[in-house]
C-alpha cells in the first residue's frame, strides 16, 4: 500500500496522540497516581506507528515495558490505557497490569513484558500457531538493543530461522540498554550481524522516519505473510528522556540529547509534510486541536473510572 495524504496526517496524528499520552501520563506519575515504575517511549513514536501501520489488526504483536506508543499504535483504546495506568476497572488488563503489562488480544496486542527479551519467545509462539493453523497472520515483537543479548532471544531467533516462522523482529536501538550504552555491549557495527549468523534477513532503517520505517516493515510482512520466513530490523532511533522516571542520565551528555531533539519526529515530520505539500499548516493545527481534545476525554474517562473491587483479584488469573 502506497501511503496517501490521509495516511501520512493519520500517522502524524498517531505520533501526536502518543507524546502527549506520555506527557499526561508522566505528570499523574510524578503527582504520586501511577505506582511502580514508569519508562516513556517520548523519542520514539515513529518506531511505533511506523511499523504498526504495516500490520492488519488480526496480526499479534508483543512489546517491552516500554510499549504504550506502540499498544496504541496497533489500536489499543487510549481510554483504556490510561485507566490501566492509574489502577482503574476500566483498563485493559482491568486495572492489575499497570504500565509494563499492557494487553487487548481484540488488536492483536499480546502484551507488554516487564522481563527483558521474554515477547520475542512469546511472539515467536503466536507466529508458530499461525502457521500451523494455516493463516496468514504475521507476528511483530518490538524489543530494545539490550534484548540481543539474552538467550531467549537467540533461541527464538534460530527457531524462527528453521522454520520460517511469519515473524517480524523489531529491535529499537535507541543506543543504551538502561544506562549501558550499546558499544560497551556488543562487538559490532550493527546489530543487523546477529540476525546473519542465523541465517536471517537483517535491515537497518531510520527510526525517527515514521515513513521509512513503514515501508521497511511493510516489506517484512509481506515477505513473512508469503512464507518467505522471518526478518530482523534494527531501527535506529533515540529516547529523549531517560530510561524510567528519576533516571539521573550521568551517562549521557546534553549535548547528545540535543542533537537528537533537533531530530524529533514530532518537529521535522509535520514540517515536512507542510514543505512538500502533502498537507496544509491548517490541516496540522486541526490535527493538533483535535488530540487535545481527545485527551481531555482520555483523562475524564480514566480519572472518573471506578476502582476495581478487591473480590475480583483472582479473576482471570488462574484457569
Amino acid at each position: 500500500m502506497s501511503l496517501q495524504a490521509g495516511d501520512l496526517l493519520q500517522m502524524y496524528r498517531t505520533m501526536l496522540l502518543i507524546r502527549r499520552f506520555e506527557e499526561k501520563a508522566t505528570e499523574f506519575f510524578l503527582a504520586g497516581q501511577i505506582r511502580g515504575s514508569f519508562h516513556p517511549c517520548i523519542g520514539q513514536e515513529a518506531t511505533a506507528v511506523g511499523a504498526c501501520y504495516a500490520l492488519r489488526r488480526d496480526d499479534s504483536m508483543t512489546c517491552t515495558y516500554r510499549g504504550h506508543g506502540q499498544a496504541i499504535a496497533k489500536g489499543l483504546d487510549p481510554r483504556e490505557g490510561m485507566a490501566e495506568l492509574l489502577g482503574r476497572r476500566t483498563g485493559c488488563s482491568k486495572g492489575k497490569g499497570g504500565s509494563m503489562h499492557f494487553t487487548d488480544p481484540r488488536v492483536g496486542l499480546l502484551g507488554e513484558n516487564a522481563i527483558v527479551g521474554a515477547g520475542v519467545a512469546i511472539a515467536a509462539g503466536a507466529a508458530l500457531s499461525a502457521q500451523l493453523d494455516h493463516t496468514d497472520r504475521v507476528t511483530l515483537t518490538f524489543f530494545g538493543d539490550g534484548t540481543i543479548n539474552q538467550g531467549t532471544f537467540a533461541e527464538a531467533l534460530n527457531l524462527a530461522a528453521i522454520w520460517k516462522l511469519p515473524l517480524v523482529l523489531f529491535c529499537e536501538n535507541n543506543l543504551y540498554s538502561e544506562m549501558t550504552p550499546i558499544r560497551d555491549m556488543v562487538a559490532i557495527d550493527h546489530l543487523t550481524e546477529r540476525a546473519a549468523g542465523y541465517g536471517v534477513r537483517g535491515v537497518t532503517v531510520d527510526g525517527y522516519d515514521p515513513v521509512a520505517v513503514y515501508e521497511t516493515t511493510r516489506e517484512a510482512v509481506e515477505r513473512a505473510r508469503s512464507g518467505e520466513g522471518p526478518t530482523f530490523i534494527e531501527a535506529m532511533t533515540y529516547r529523549l528522556v531517560g530510561h524510567m522516571i528519576g533516571d539521573s542520565e550521568v551517562y549521557r551528555t546534553r549535548e547528545e540529547v540535543g542533537e537528537w531533539r533537533k531530530r524529533d519526529p514530532l518537529t521535522v515530520f509535520p514540517e515536512r509534510l507542510v514543505r512538500e505539500a502533502v498537507v496544509s499548516r491548517e490541516e496540522i493545527a486541526r490535527v493538533e486541536g483535535e488530540v487535545a481534545e481527545q485527551m481531555a476525554e482520555i483523562v475524564r474517562f480514566a480519572q472518573g473510572s471506578p476502582w476495581p473491587d478487591p473480590s475480583e483479584a483472582t479473576e482471570d488469573v488462574f484457569a
